[in-house]
C-alpha cells in the first residue's frame, strides 16, 4: 500500500528542517518495507510570490490528494510593517486548516532528560514533565470576524465558539486522557468572556461520559502561571484556539526550545504534522535552524496519520540518541557544549539520519 505525503516546505528555514523530516521518513519507509510517496507545493510567502495566492487550488488539492501533510513554517517579516496587505502567508495556513476540517491540534510536551539544562527552569522542576495540548484549531478569535474602522481609530476582534466545536475537541481530548494519567485541564476565562462559560458547560457535559478522567478548570491566566510553577501537575491540556496558541509557545521554555516542539493538526480525513517554531527569517540560509521538531513532527505523522507505532518510536529514541551523544544546535547548546558538538541544521540532521540507518539496517552476528 502507498501512502502518500504532501510536502509544504512553506518560508524561511520551512524548506531547511523539512529536508530532514521528509529524508528521515523515506529512511523509515527502507527499513520498514513501506512506500511512502512524496509530492511538493507551495503555501504560505512562498506561494503569493509564485502564484498572488496564499493557498493556491494546486496545493490544496494535492493535499486533499494525500493521505498525511508535513509542512515546514510559513510567514515573512515583508508583512510585519505593512497594514494593506490583502493577503498574507498566514492566511494559507488558516484556509487550509477550514478546508481540511482539521479542528484538532495536538501539541506535546516532552522534556528529553538531556536539554535539562537547555531550560531557564530549574531541573527538579521539569524532569519527567510530559504534557500534551489539545487545541481547538478551527474557530474562536482567529476565525471571528475582524473589523477596523474607516478611521482606523477602533478595531475589533469576534471570538465565536459553537457547542459542537467544543465537543469535537473536548472527546479528542478525554479519550487521550483515558489513556495517559486520566486528568484534563480545560482552560478558558469563563469569568469574562460568554465563549469561554459556553466552553466549561460544554466540557462538564462531555466529561460526564468518561466518568474515570479528572477535570480541572483553570483561568487562562492562572495555567499560564502554574505551567511555569509546576508544570509536573499537568498532563492533557484542552484549550482554546488563541490561548493554546500562547500557552504552549511559554511551554516551549519547558523543553529549553521552540526547535523541539512538533505538533499534529487533524481531522476526520487528514492530519497535518509541523515544528510549532515558526519560519524564522532570522536564521533562514544560514543552517543553523534546529530541524529536529520537524523530525518529531514526521514521528506524529508515522503514529496518527498511519498508525506506525513502532516506527514513530524507532525515530523519536533515534533523536533521543543523538542528544545522549551529546550533539546539539545551538537553540540547544548549554555553556559547556563542546564546540565540535554544536551542529549545524545539515549536521544534526545527517546524525538522526545515521543513528536511525544503524537502529534499521543493524548487521547480525552470528
Amino acid at each position: 500500500m502507498t501512502h502518500k505525503i504532501a510536502v509544504l516546505a512553506g518560508d524561511g528555514i520551512g524548506p531547511e528542517v523539512c529536508e530532514w523530516a521528509q529524508r528521515s521518513l523515506e529512511l523509515i519507509a527502507r527499513g520498514f518495507n513501506h512506500e511512502f510517496e512524496f509530492s511538493a507545493a507551495l503555501l504560505g510567502h512562498a506561494a503569493i510570490q509564485a502564484s498572488g495566492e496564499a493557498l493556491p487550488a494546486t496545493t490544496l488539492n494535492r493535499c486533499r490528494a494525500a493521505d498525511a501533510i508535513l509542512l515546514g513554517a510559513v510567514g515573512d517579516p515583508s508583512y510585519d510593517n505593512n497594514p494593506t496587505a490583502t493577503v498574507r502567508p498566514e492566511q494559507g495556513l488558516l484556509a487550509l486548516r477550514s478546508a481540511l476540517g482539521l479542528y484538532c491540534n495536538l501539541r506535546p510536551i516532552r522534556i528529553f532528560d538531556e536539554l535539562l539544562h537547555a531550560s531557564s527552569l530549574k531541573p527538579e522542576c521539569l524532569q519527567g514533565a510530559d504534557i500534551l495540548f489539545f487545541r481547538e484549531l478551527t474557530g474562536g478569535i482567529y476565525f471571528g470576524e475582524h473589523q477596523q474602522s474607516a478611521d482606523g481609530q477602533t478595531a475589533s476582534d469576534l471570538m465565536v465558539y459553537t457547542k459542537a466545536e467544543v465537543e469535537r475537541i473536548a472527546h479528542q481530548a478525554f479519550k487521550a486522557a483515558q489513556r495517559r494519567q486520566r486528568k484534563v485541564h480545560s482552560v478558558d476565562k469563563a469569568n469574562v468572556l460568554a465563549a469561554s462559560r459556553l466552553w466549561r458547560a460544554t466540557v462538564n457535559e462531555v466529561a460526564q461520559a468518561y466518568p474515570q478522567v479528572e477535570v480541572i478548570h483553570q483561568y487562562v491566566d492562572n495555567a499560564a502561571m502554574q505551567l511555569i510553577r509546576q508544570p509536573k501537575q499537568f498532563d492533557v491540556v484542552l484549550t482554546g484556539n488563541m490561548f493554546c496558541d500562547i500557552l504552549t509557545d511559554a511551554a516551549s521554555q519547558i523543553t529549553g526550545s521552540l526547535g523541539m516542539l512538533p505538533s499534529a493538526s487533524i481531522g476526520d480525513r487528514w492530519g497535518m504534522y509541523e515544528p510549532i517554531h515558526g519560519s524564522a527569517p532570522d536564521i533562514a540560509g544560514r543552517n543553523i535552524a534546529n530541524p529536529l521538531a520537524t523530525i518529531l513532527s514526521a514521528a506524529m505523522l508515522l503514529e496518527f496519520s498511519f498508525d506506525m507505532k513502532e516506527e514513530s518510536e524507532v525515530l523519536i529514541g533515534s533523536v533521543e540518541e543523538v542528544l545522549q551523544q551529546g550533539y546539539r544546535t545551538a537553540d540547544i547548546a548549554s555553556p559547556d557544549t563542546a564546540i565540535e558538538q554544536i551542529l549545524s541544521t545539515s549536521e544534526m540532521g545527517g546524525k538522526v539520519l545515521e543513528v536511525l540507518e544503524s537502529k534499521l539496517f543493524q548487521s547480525v552476528v552470528i
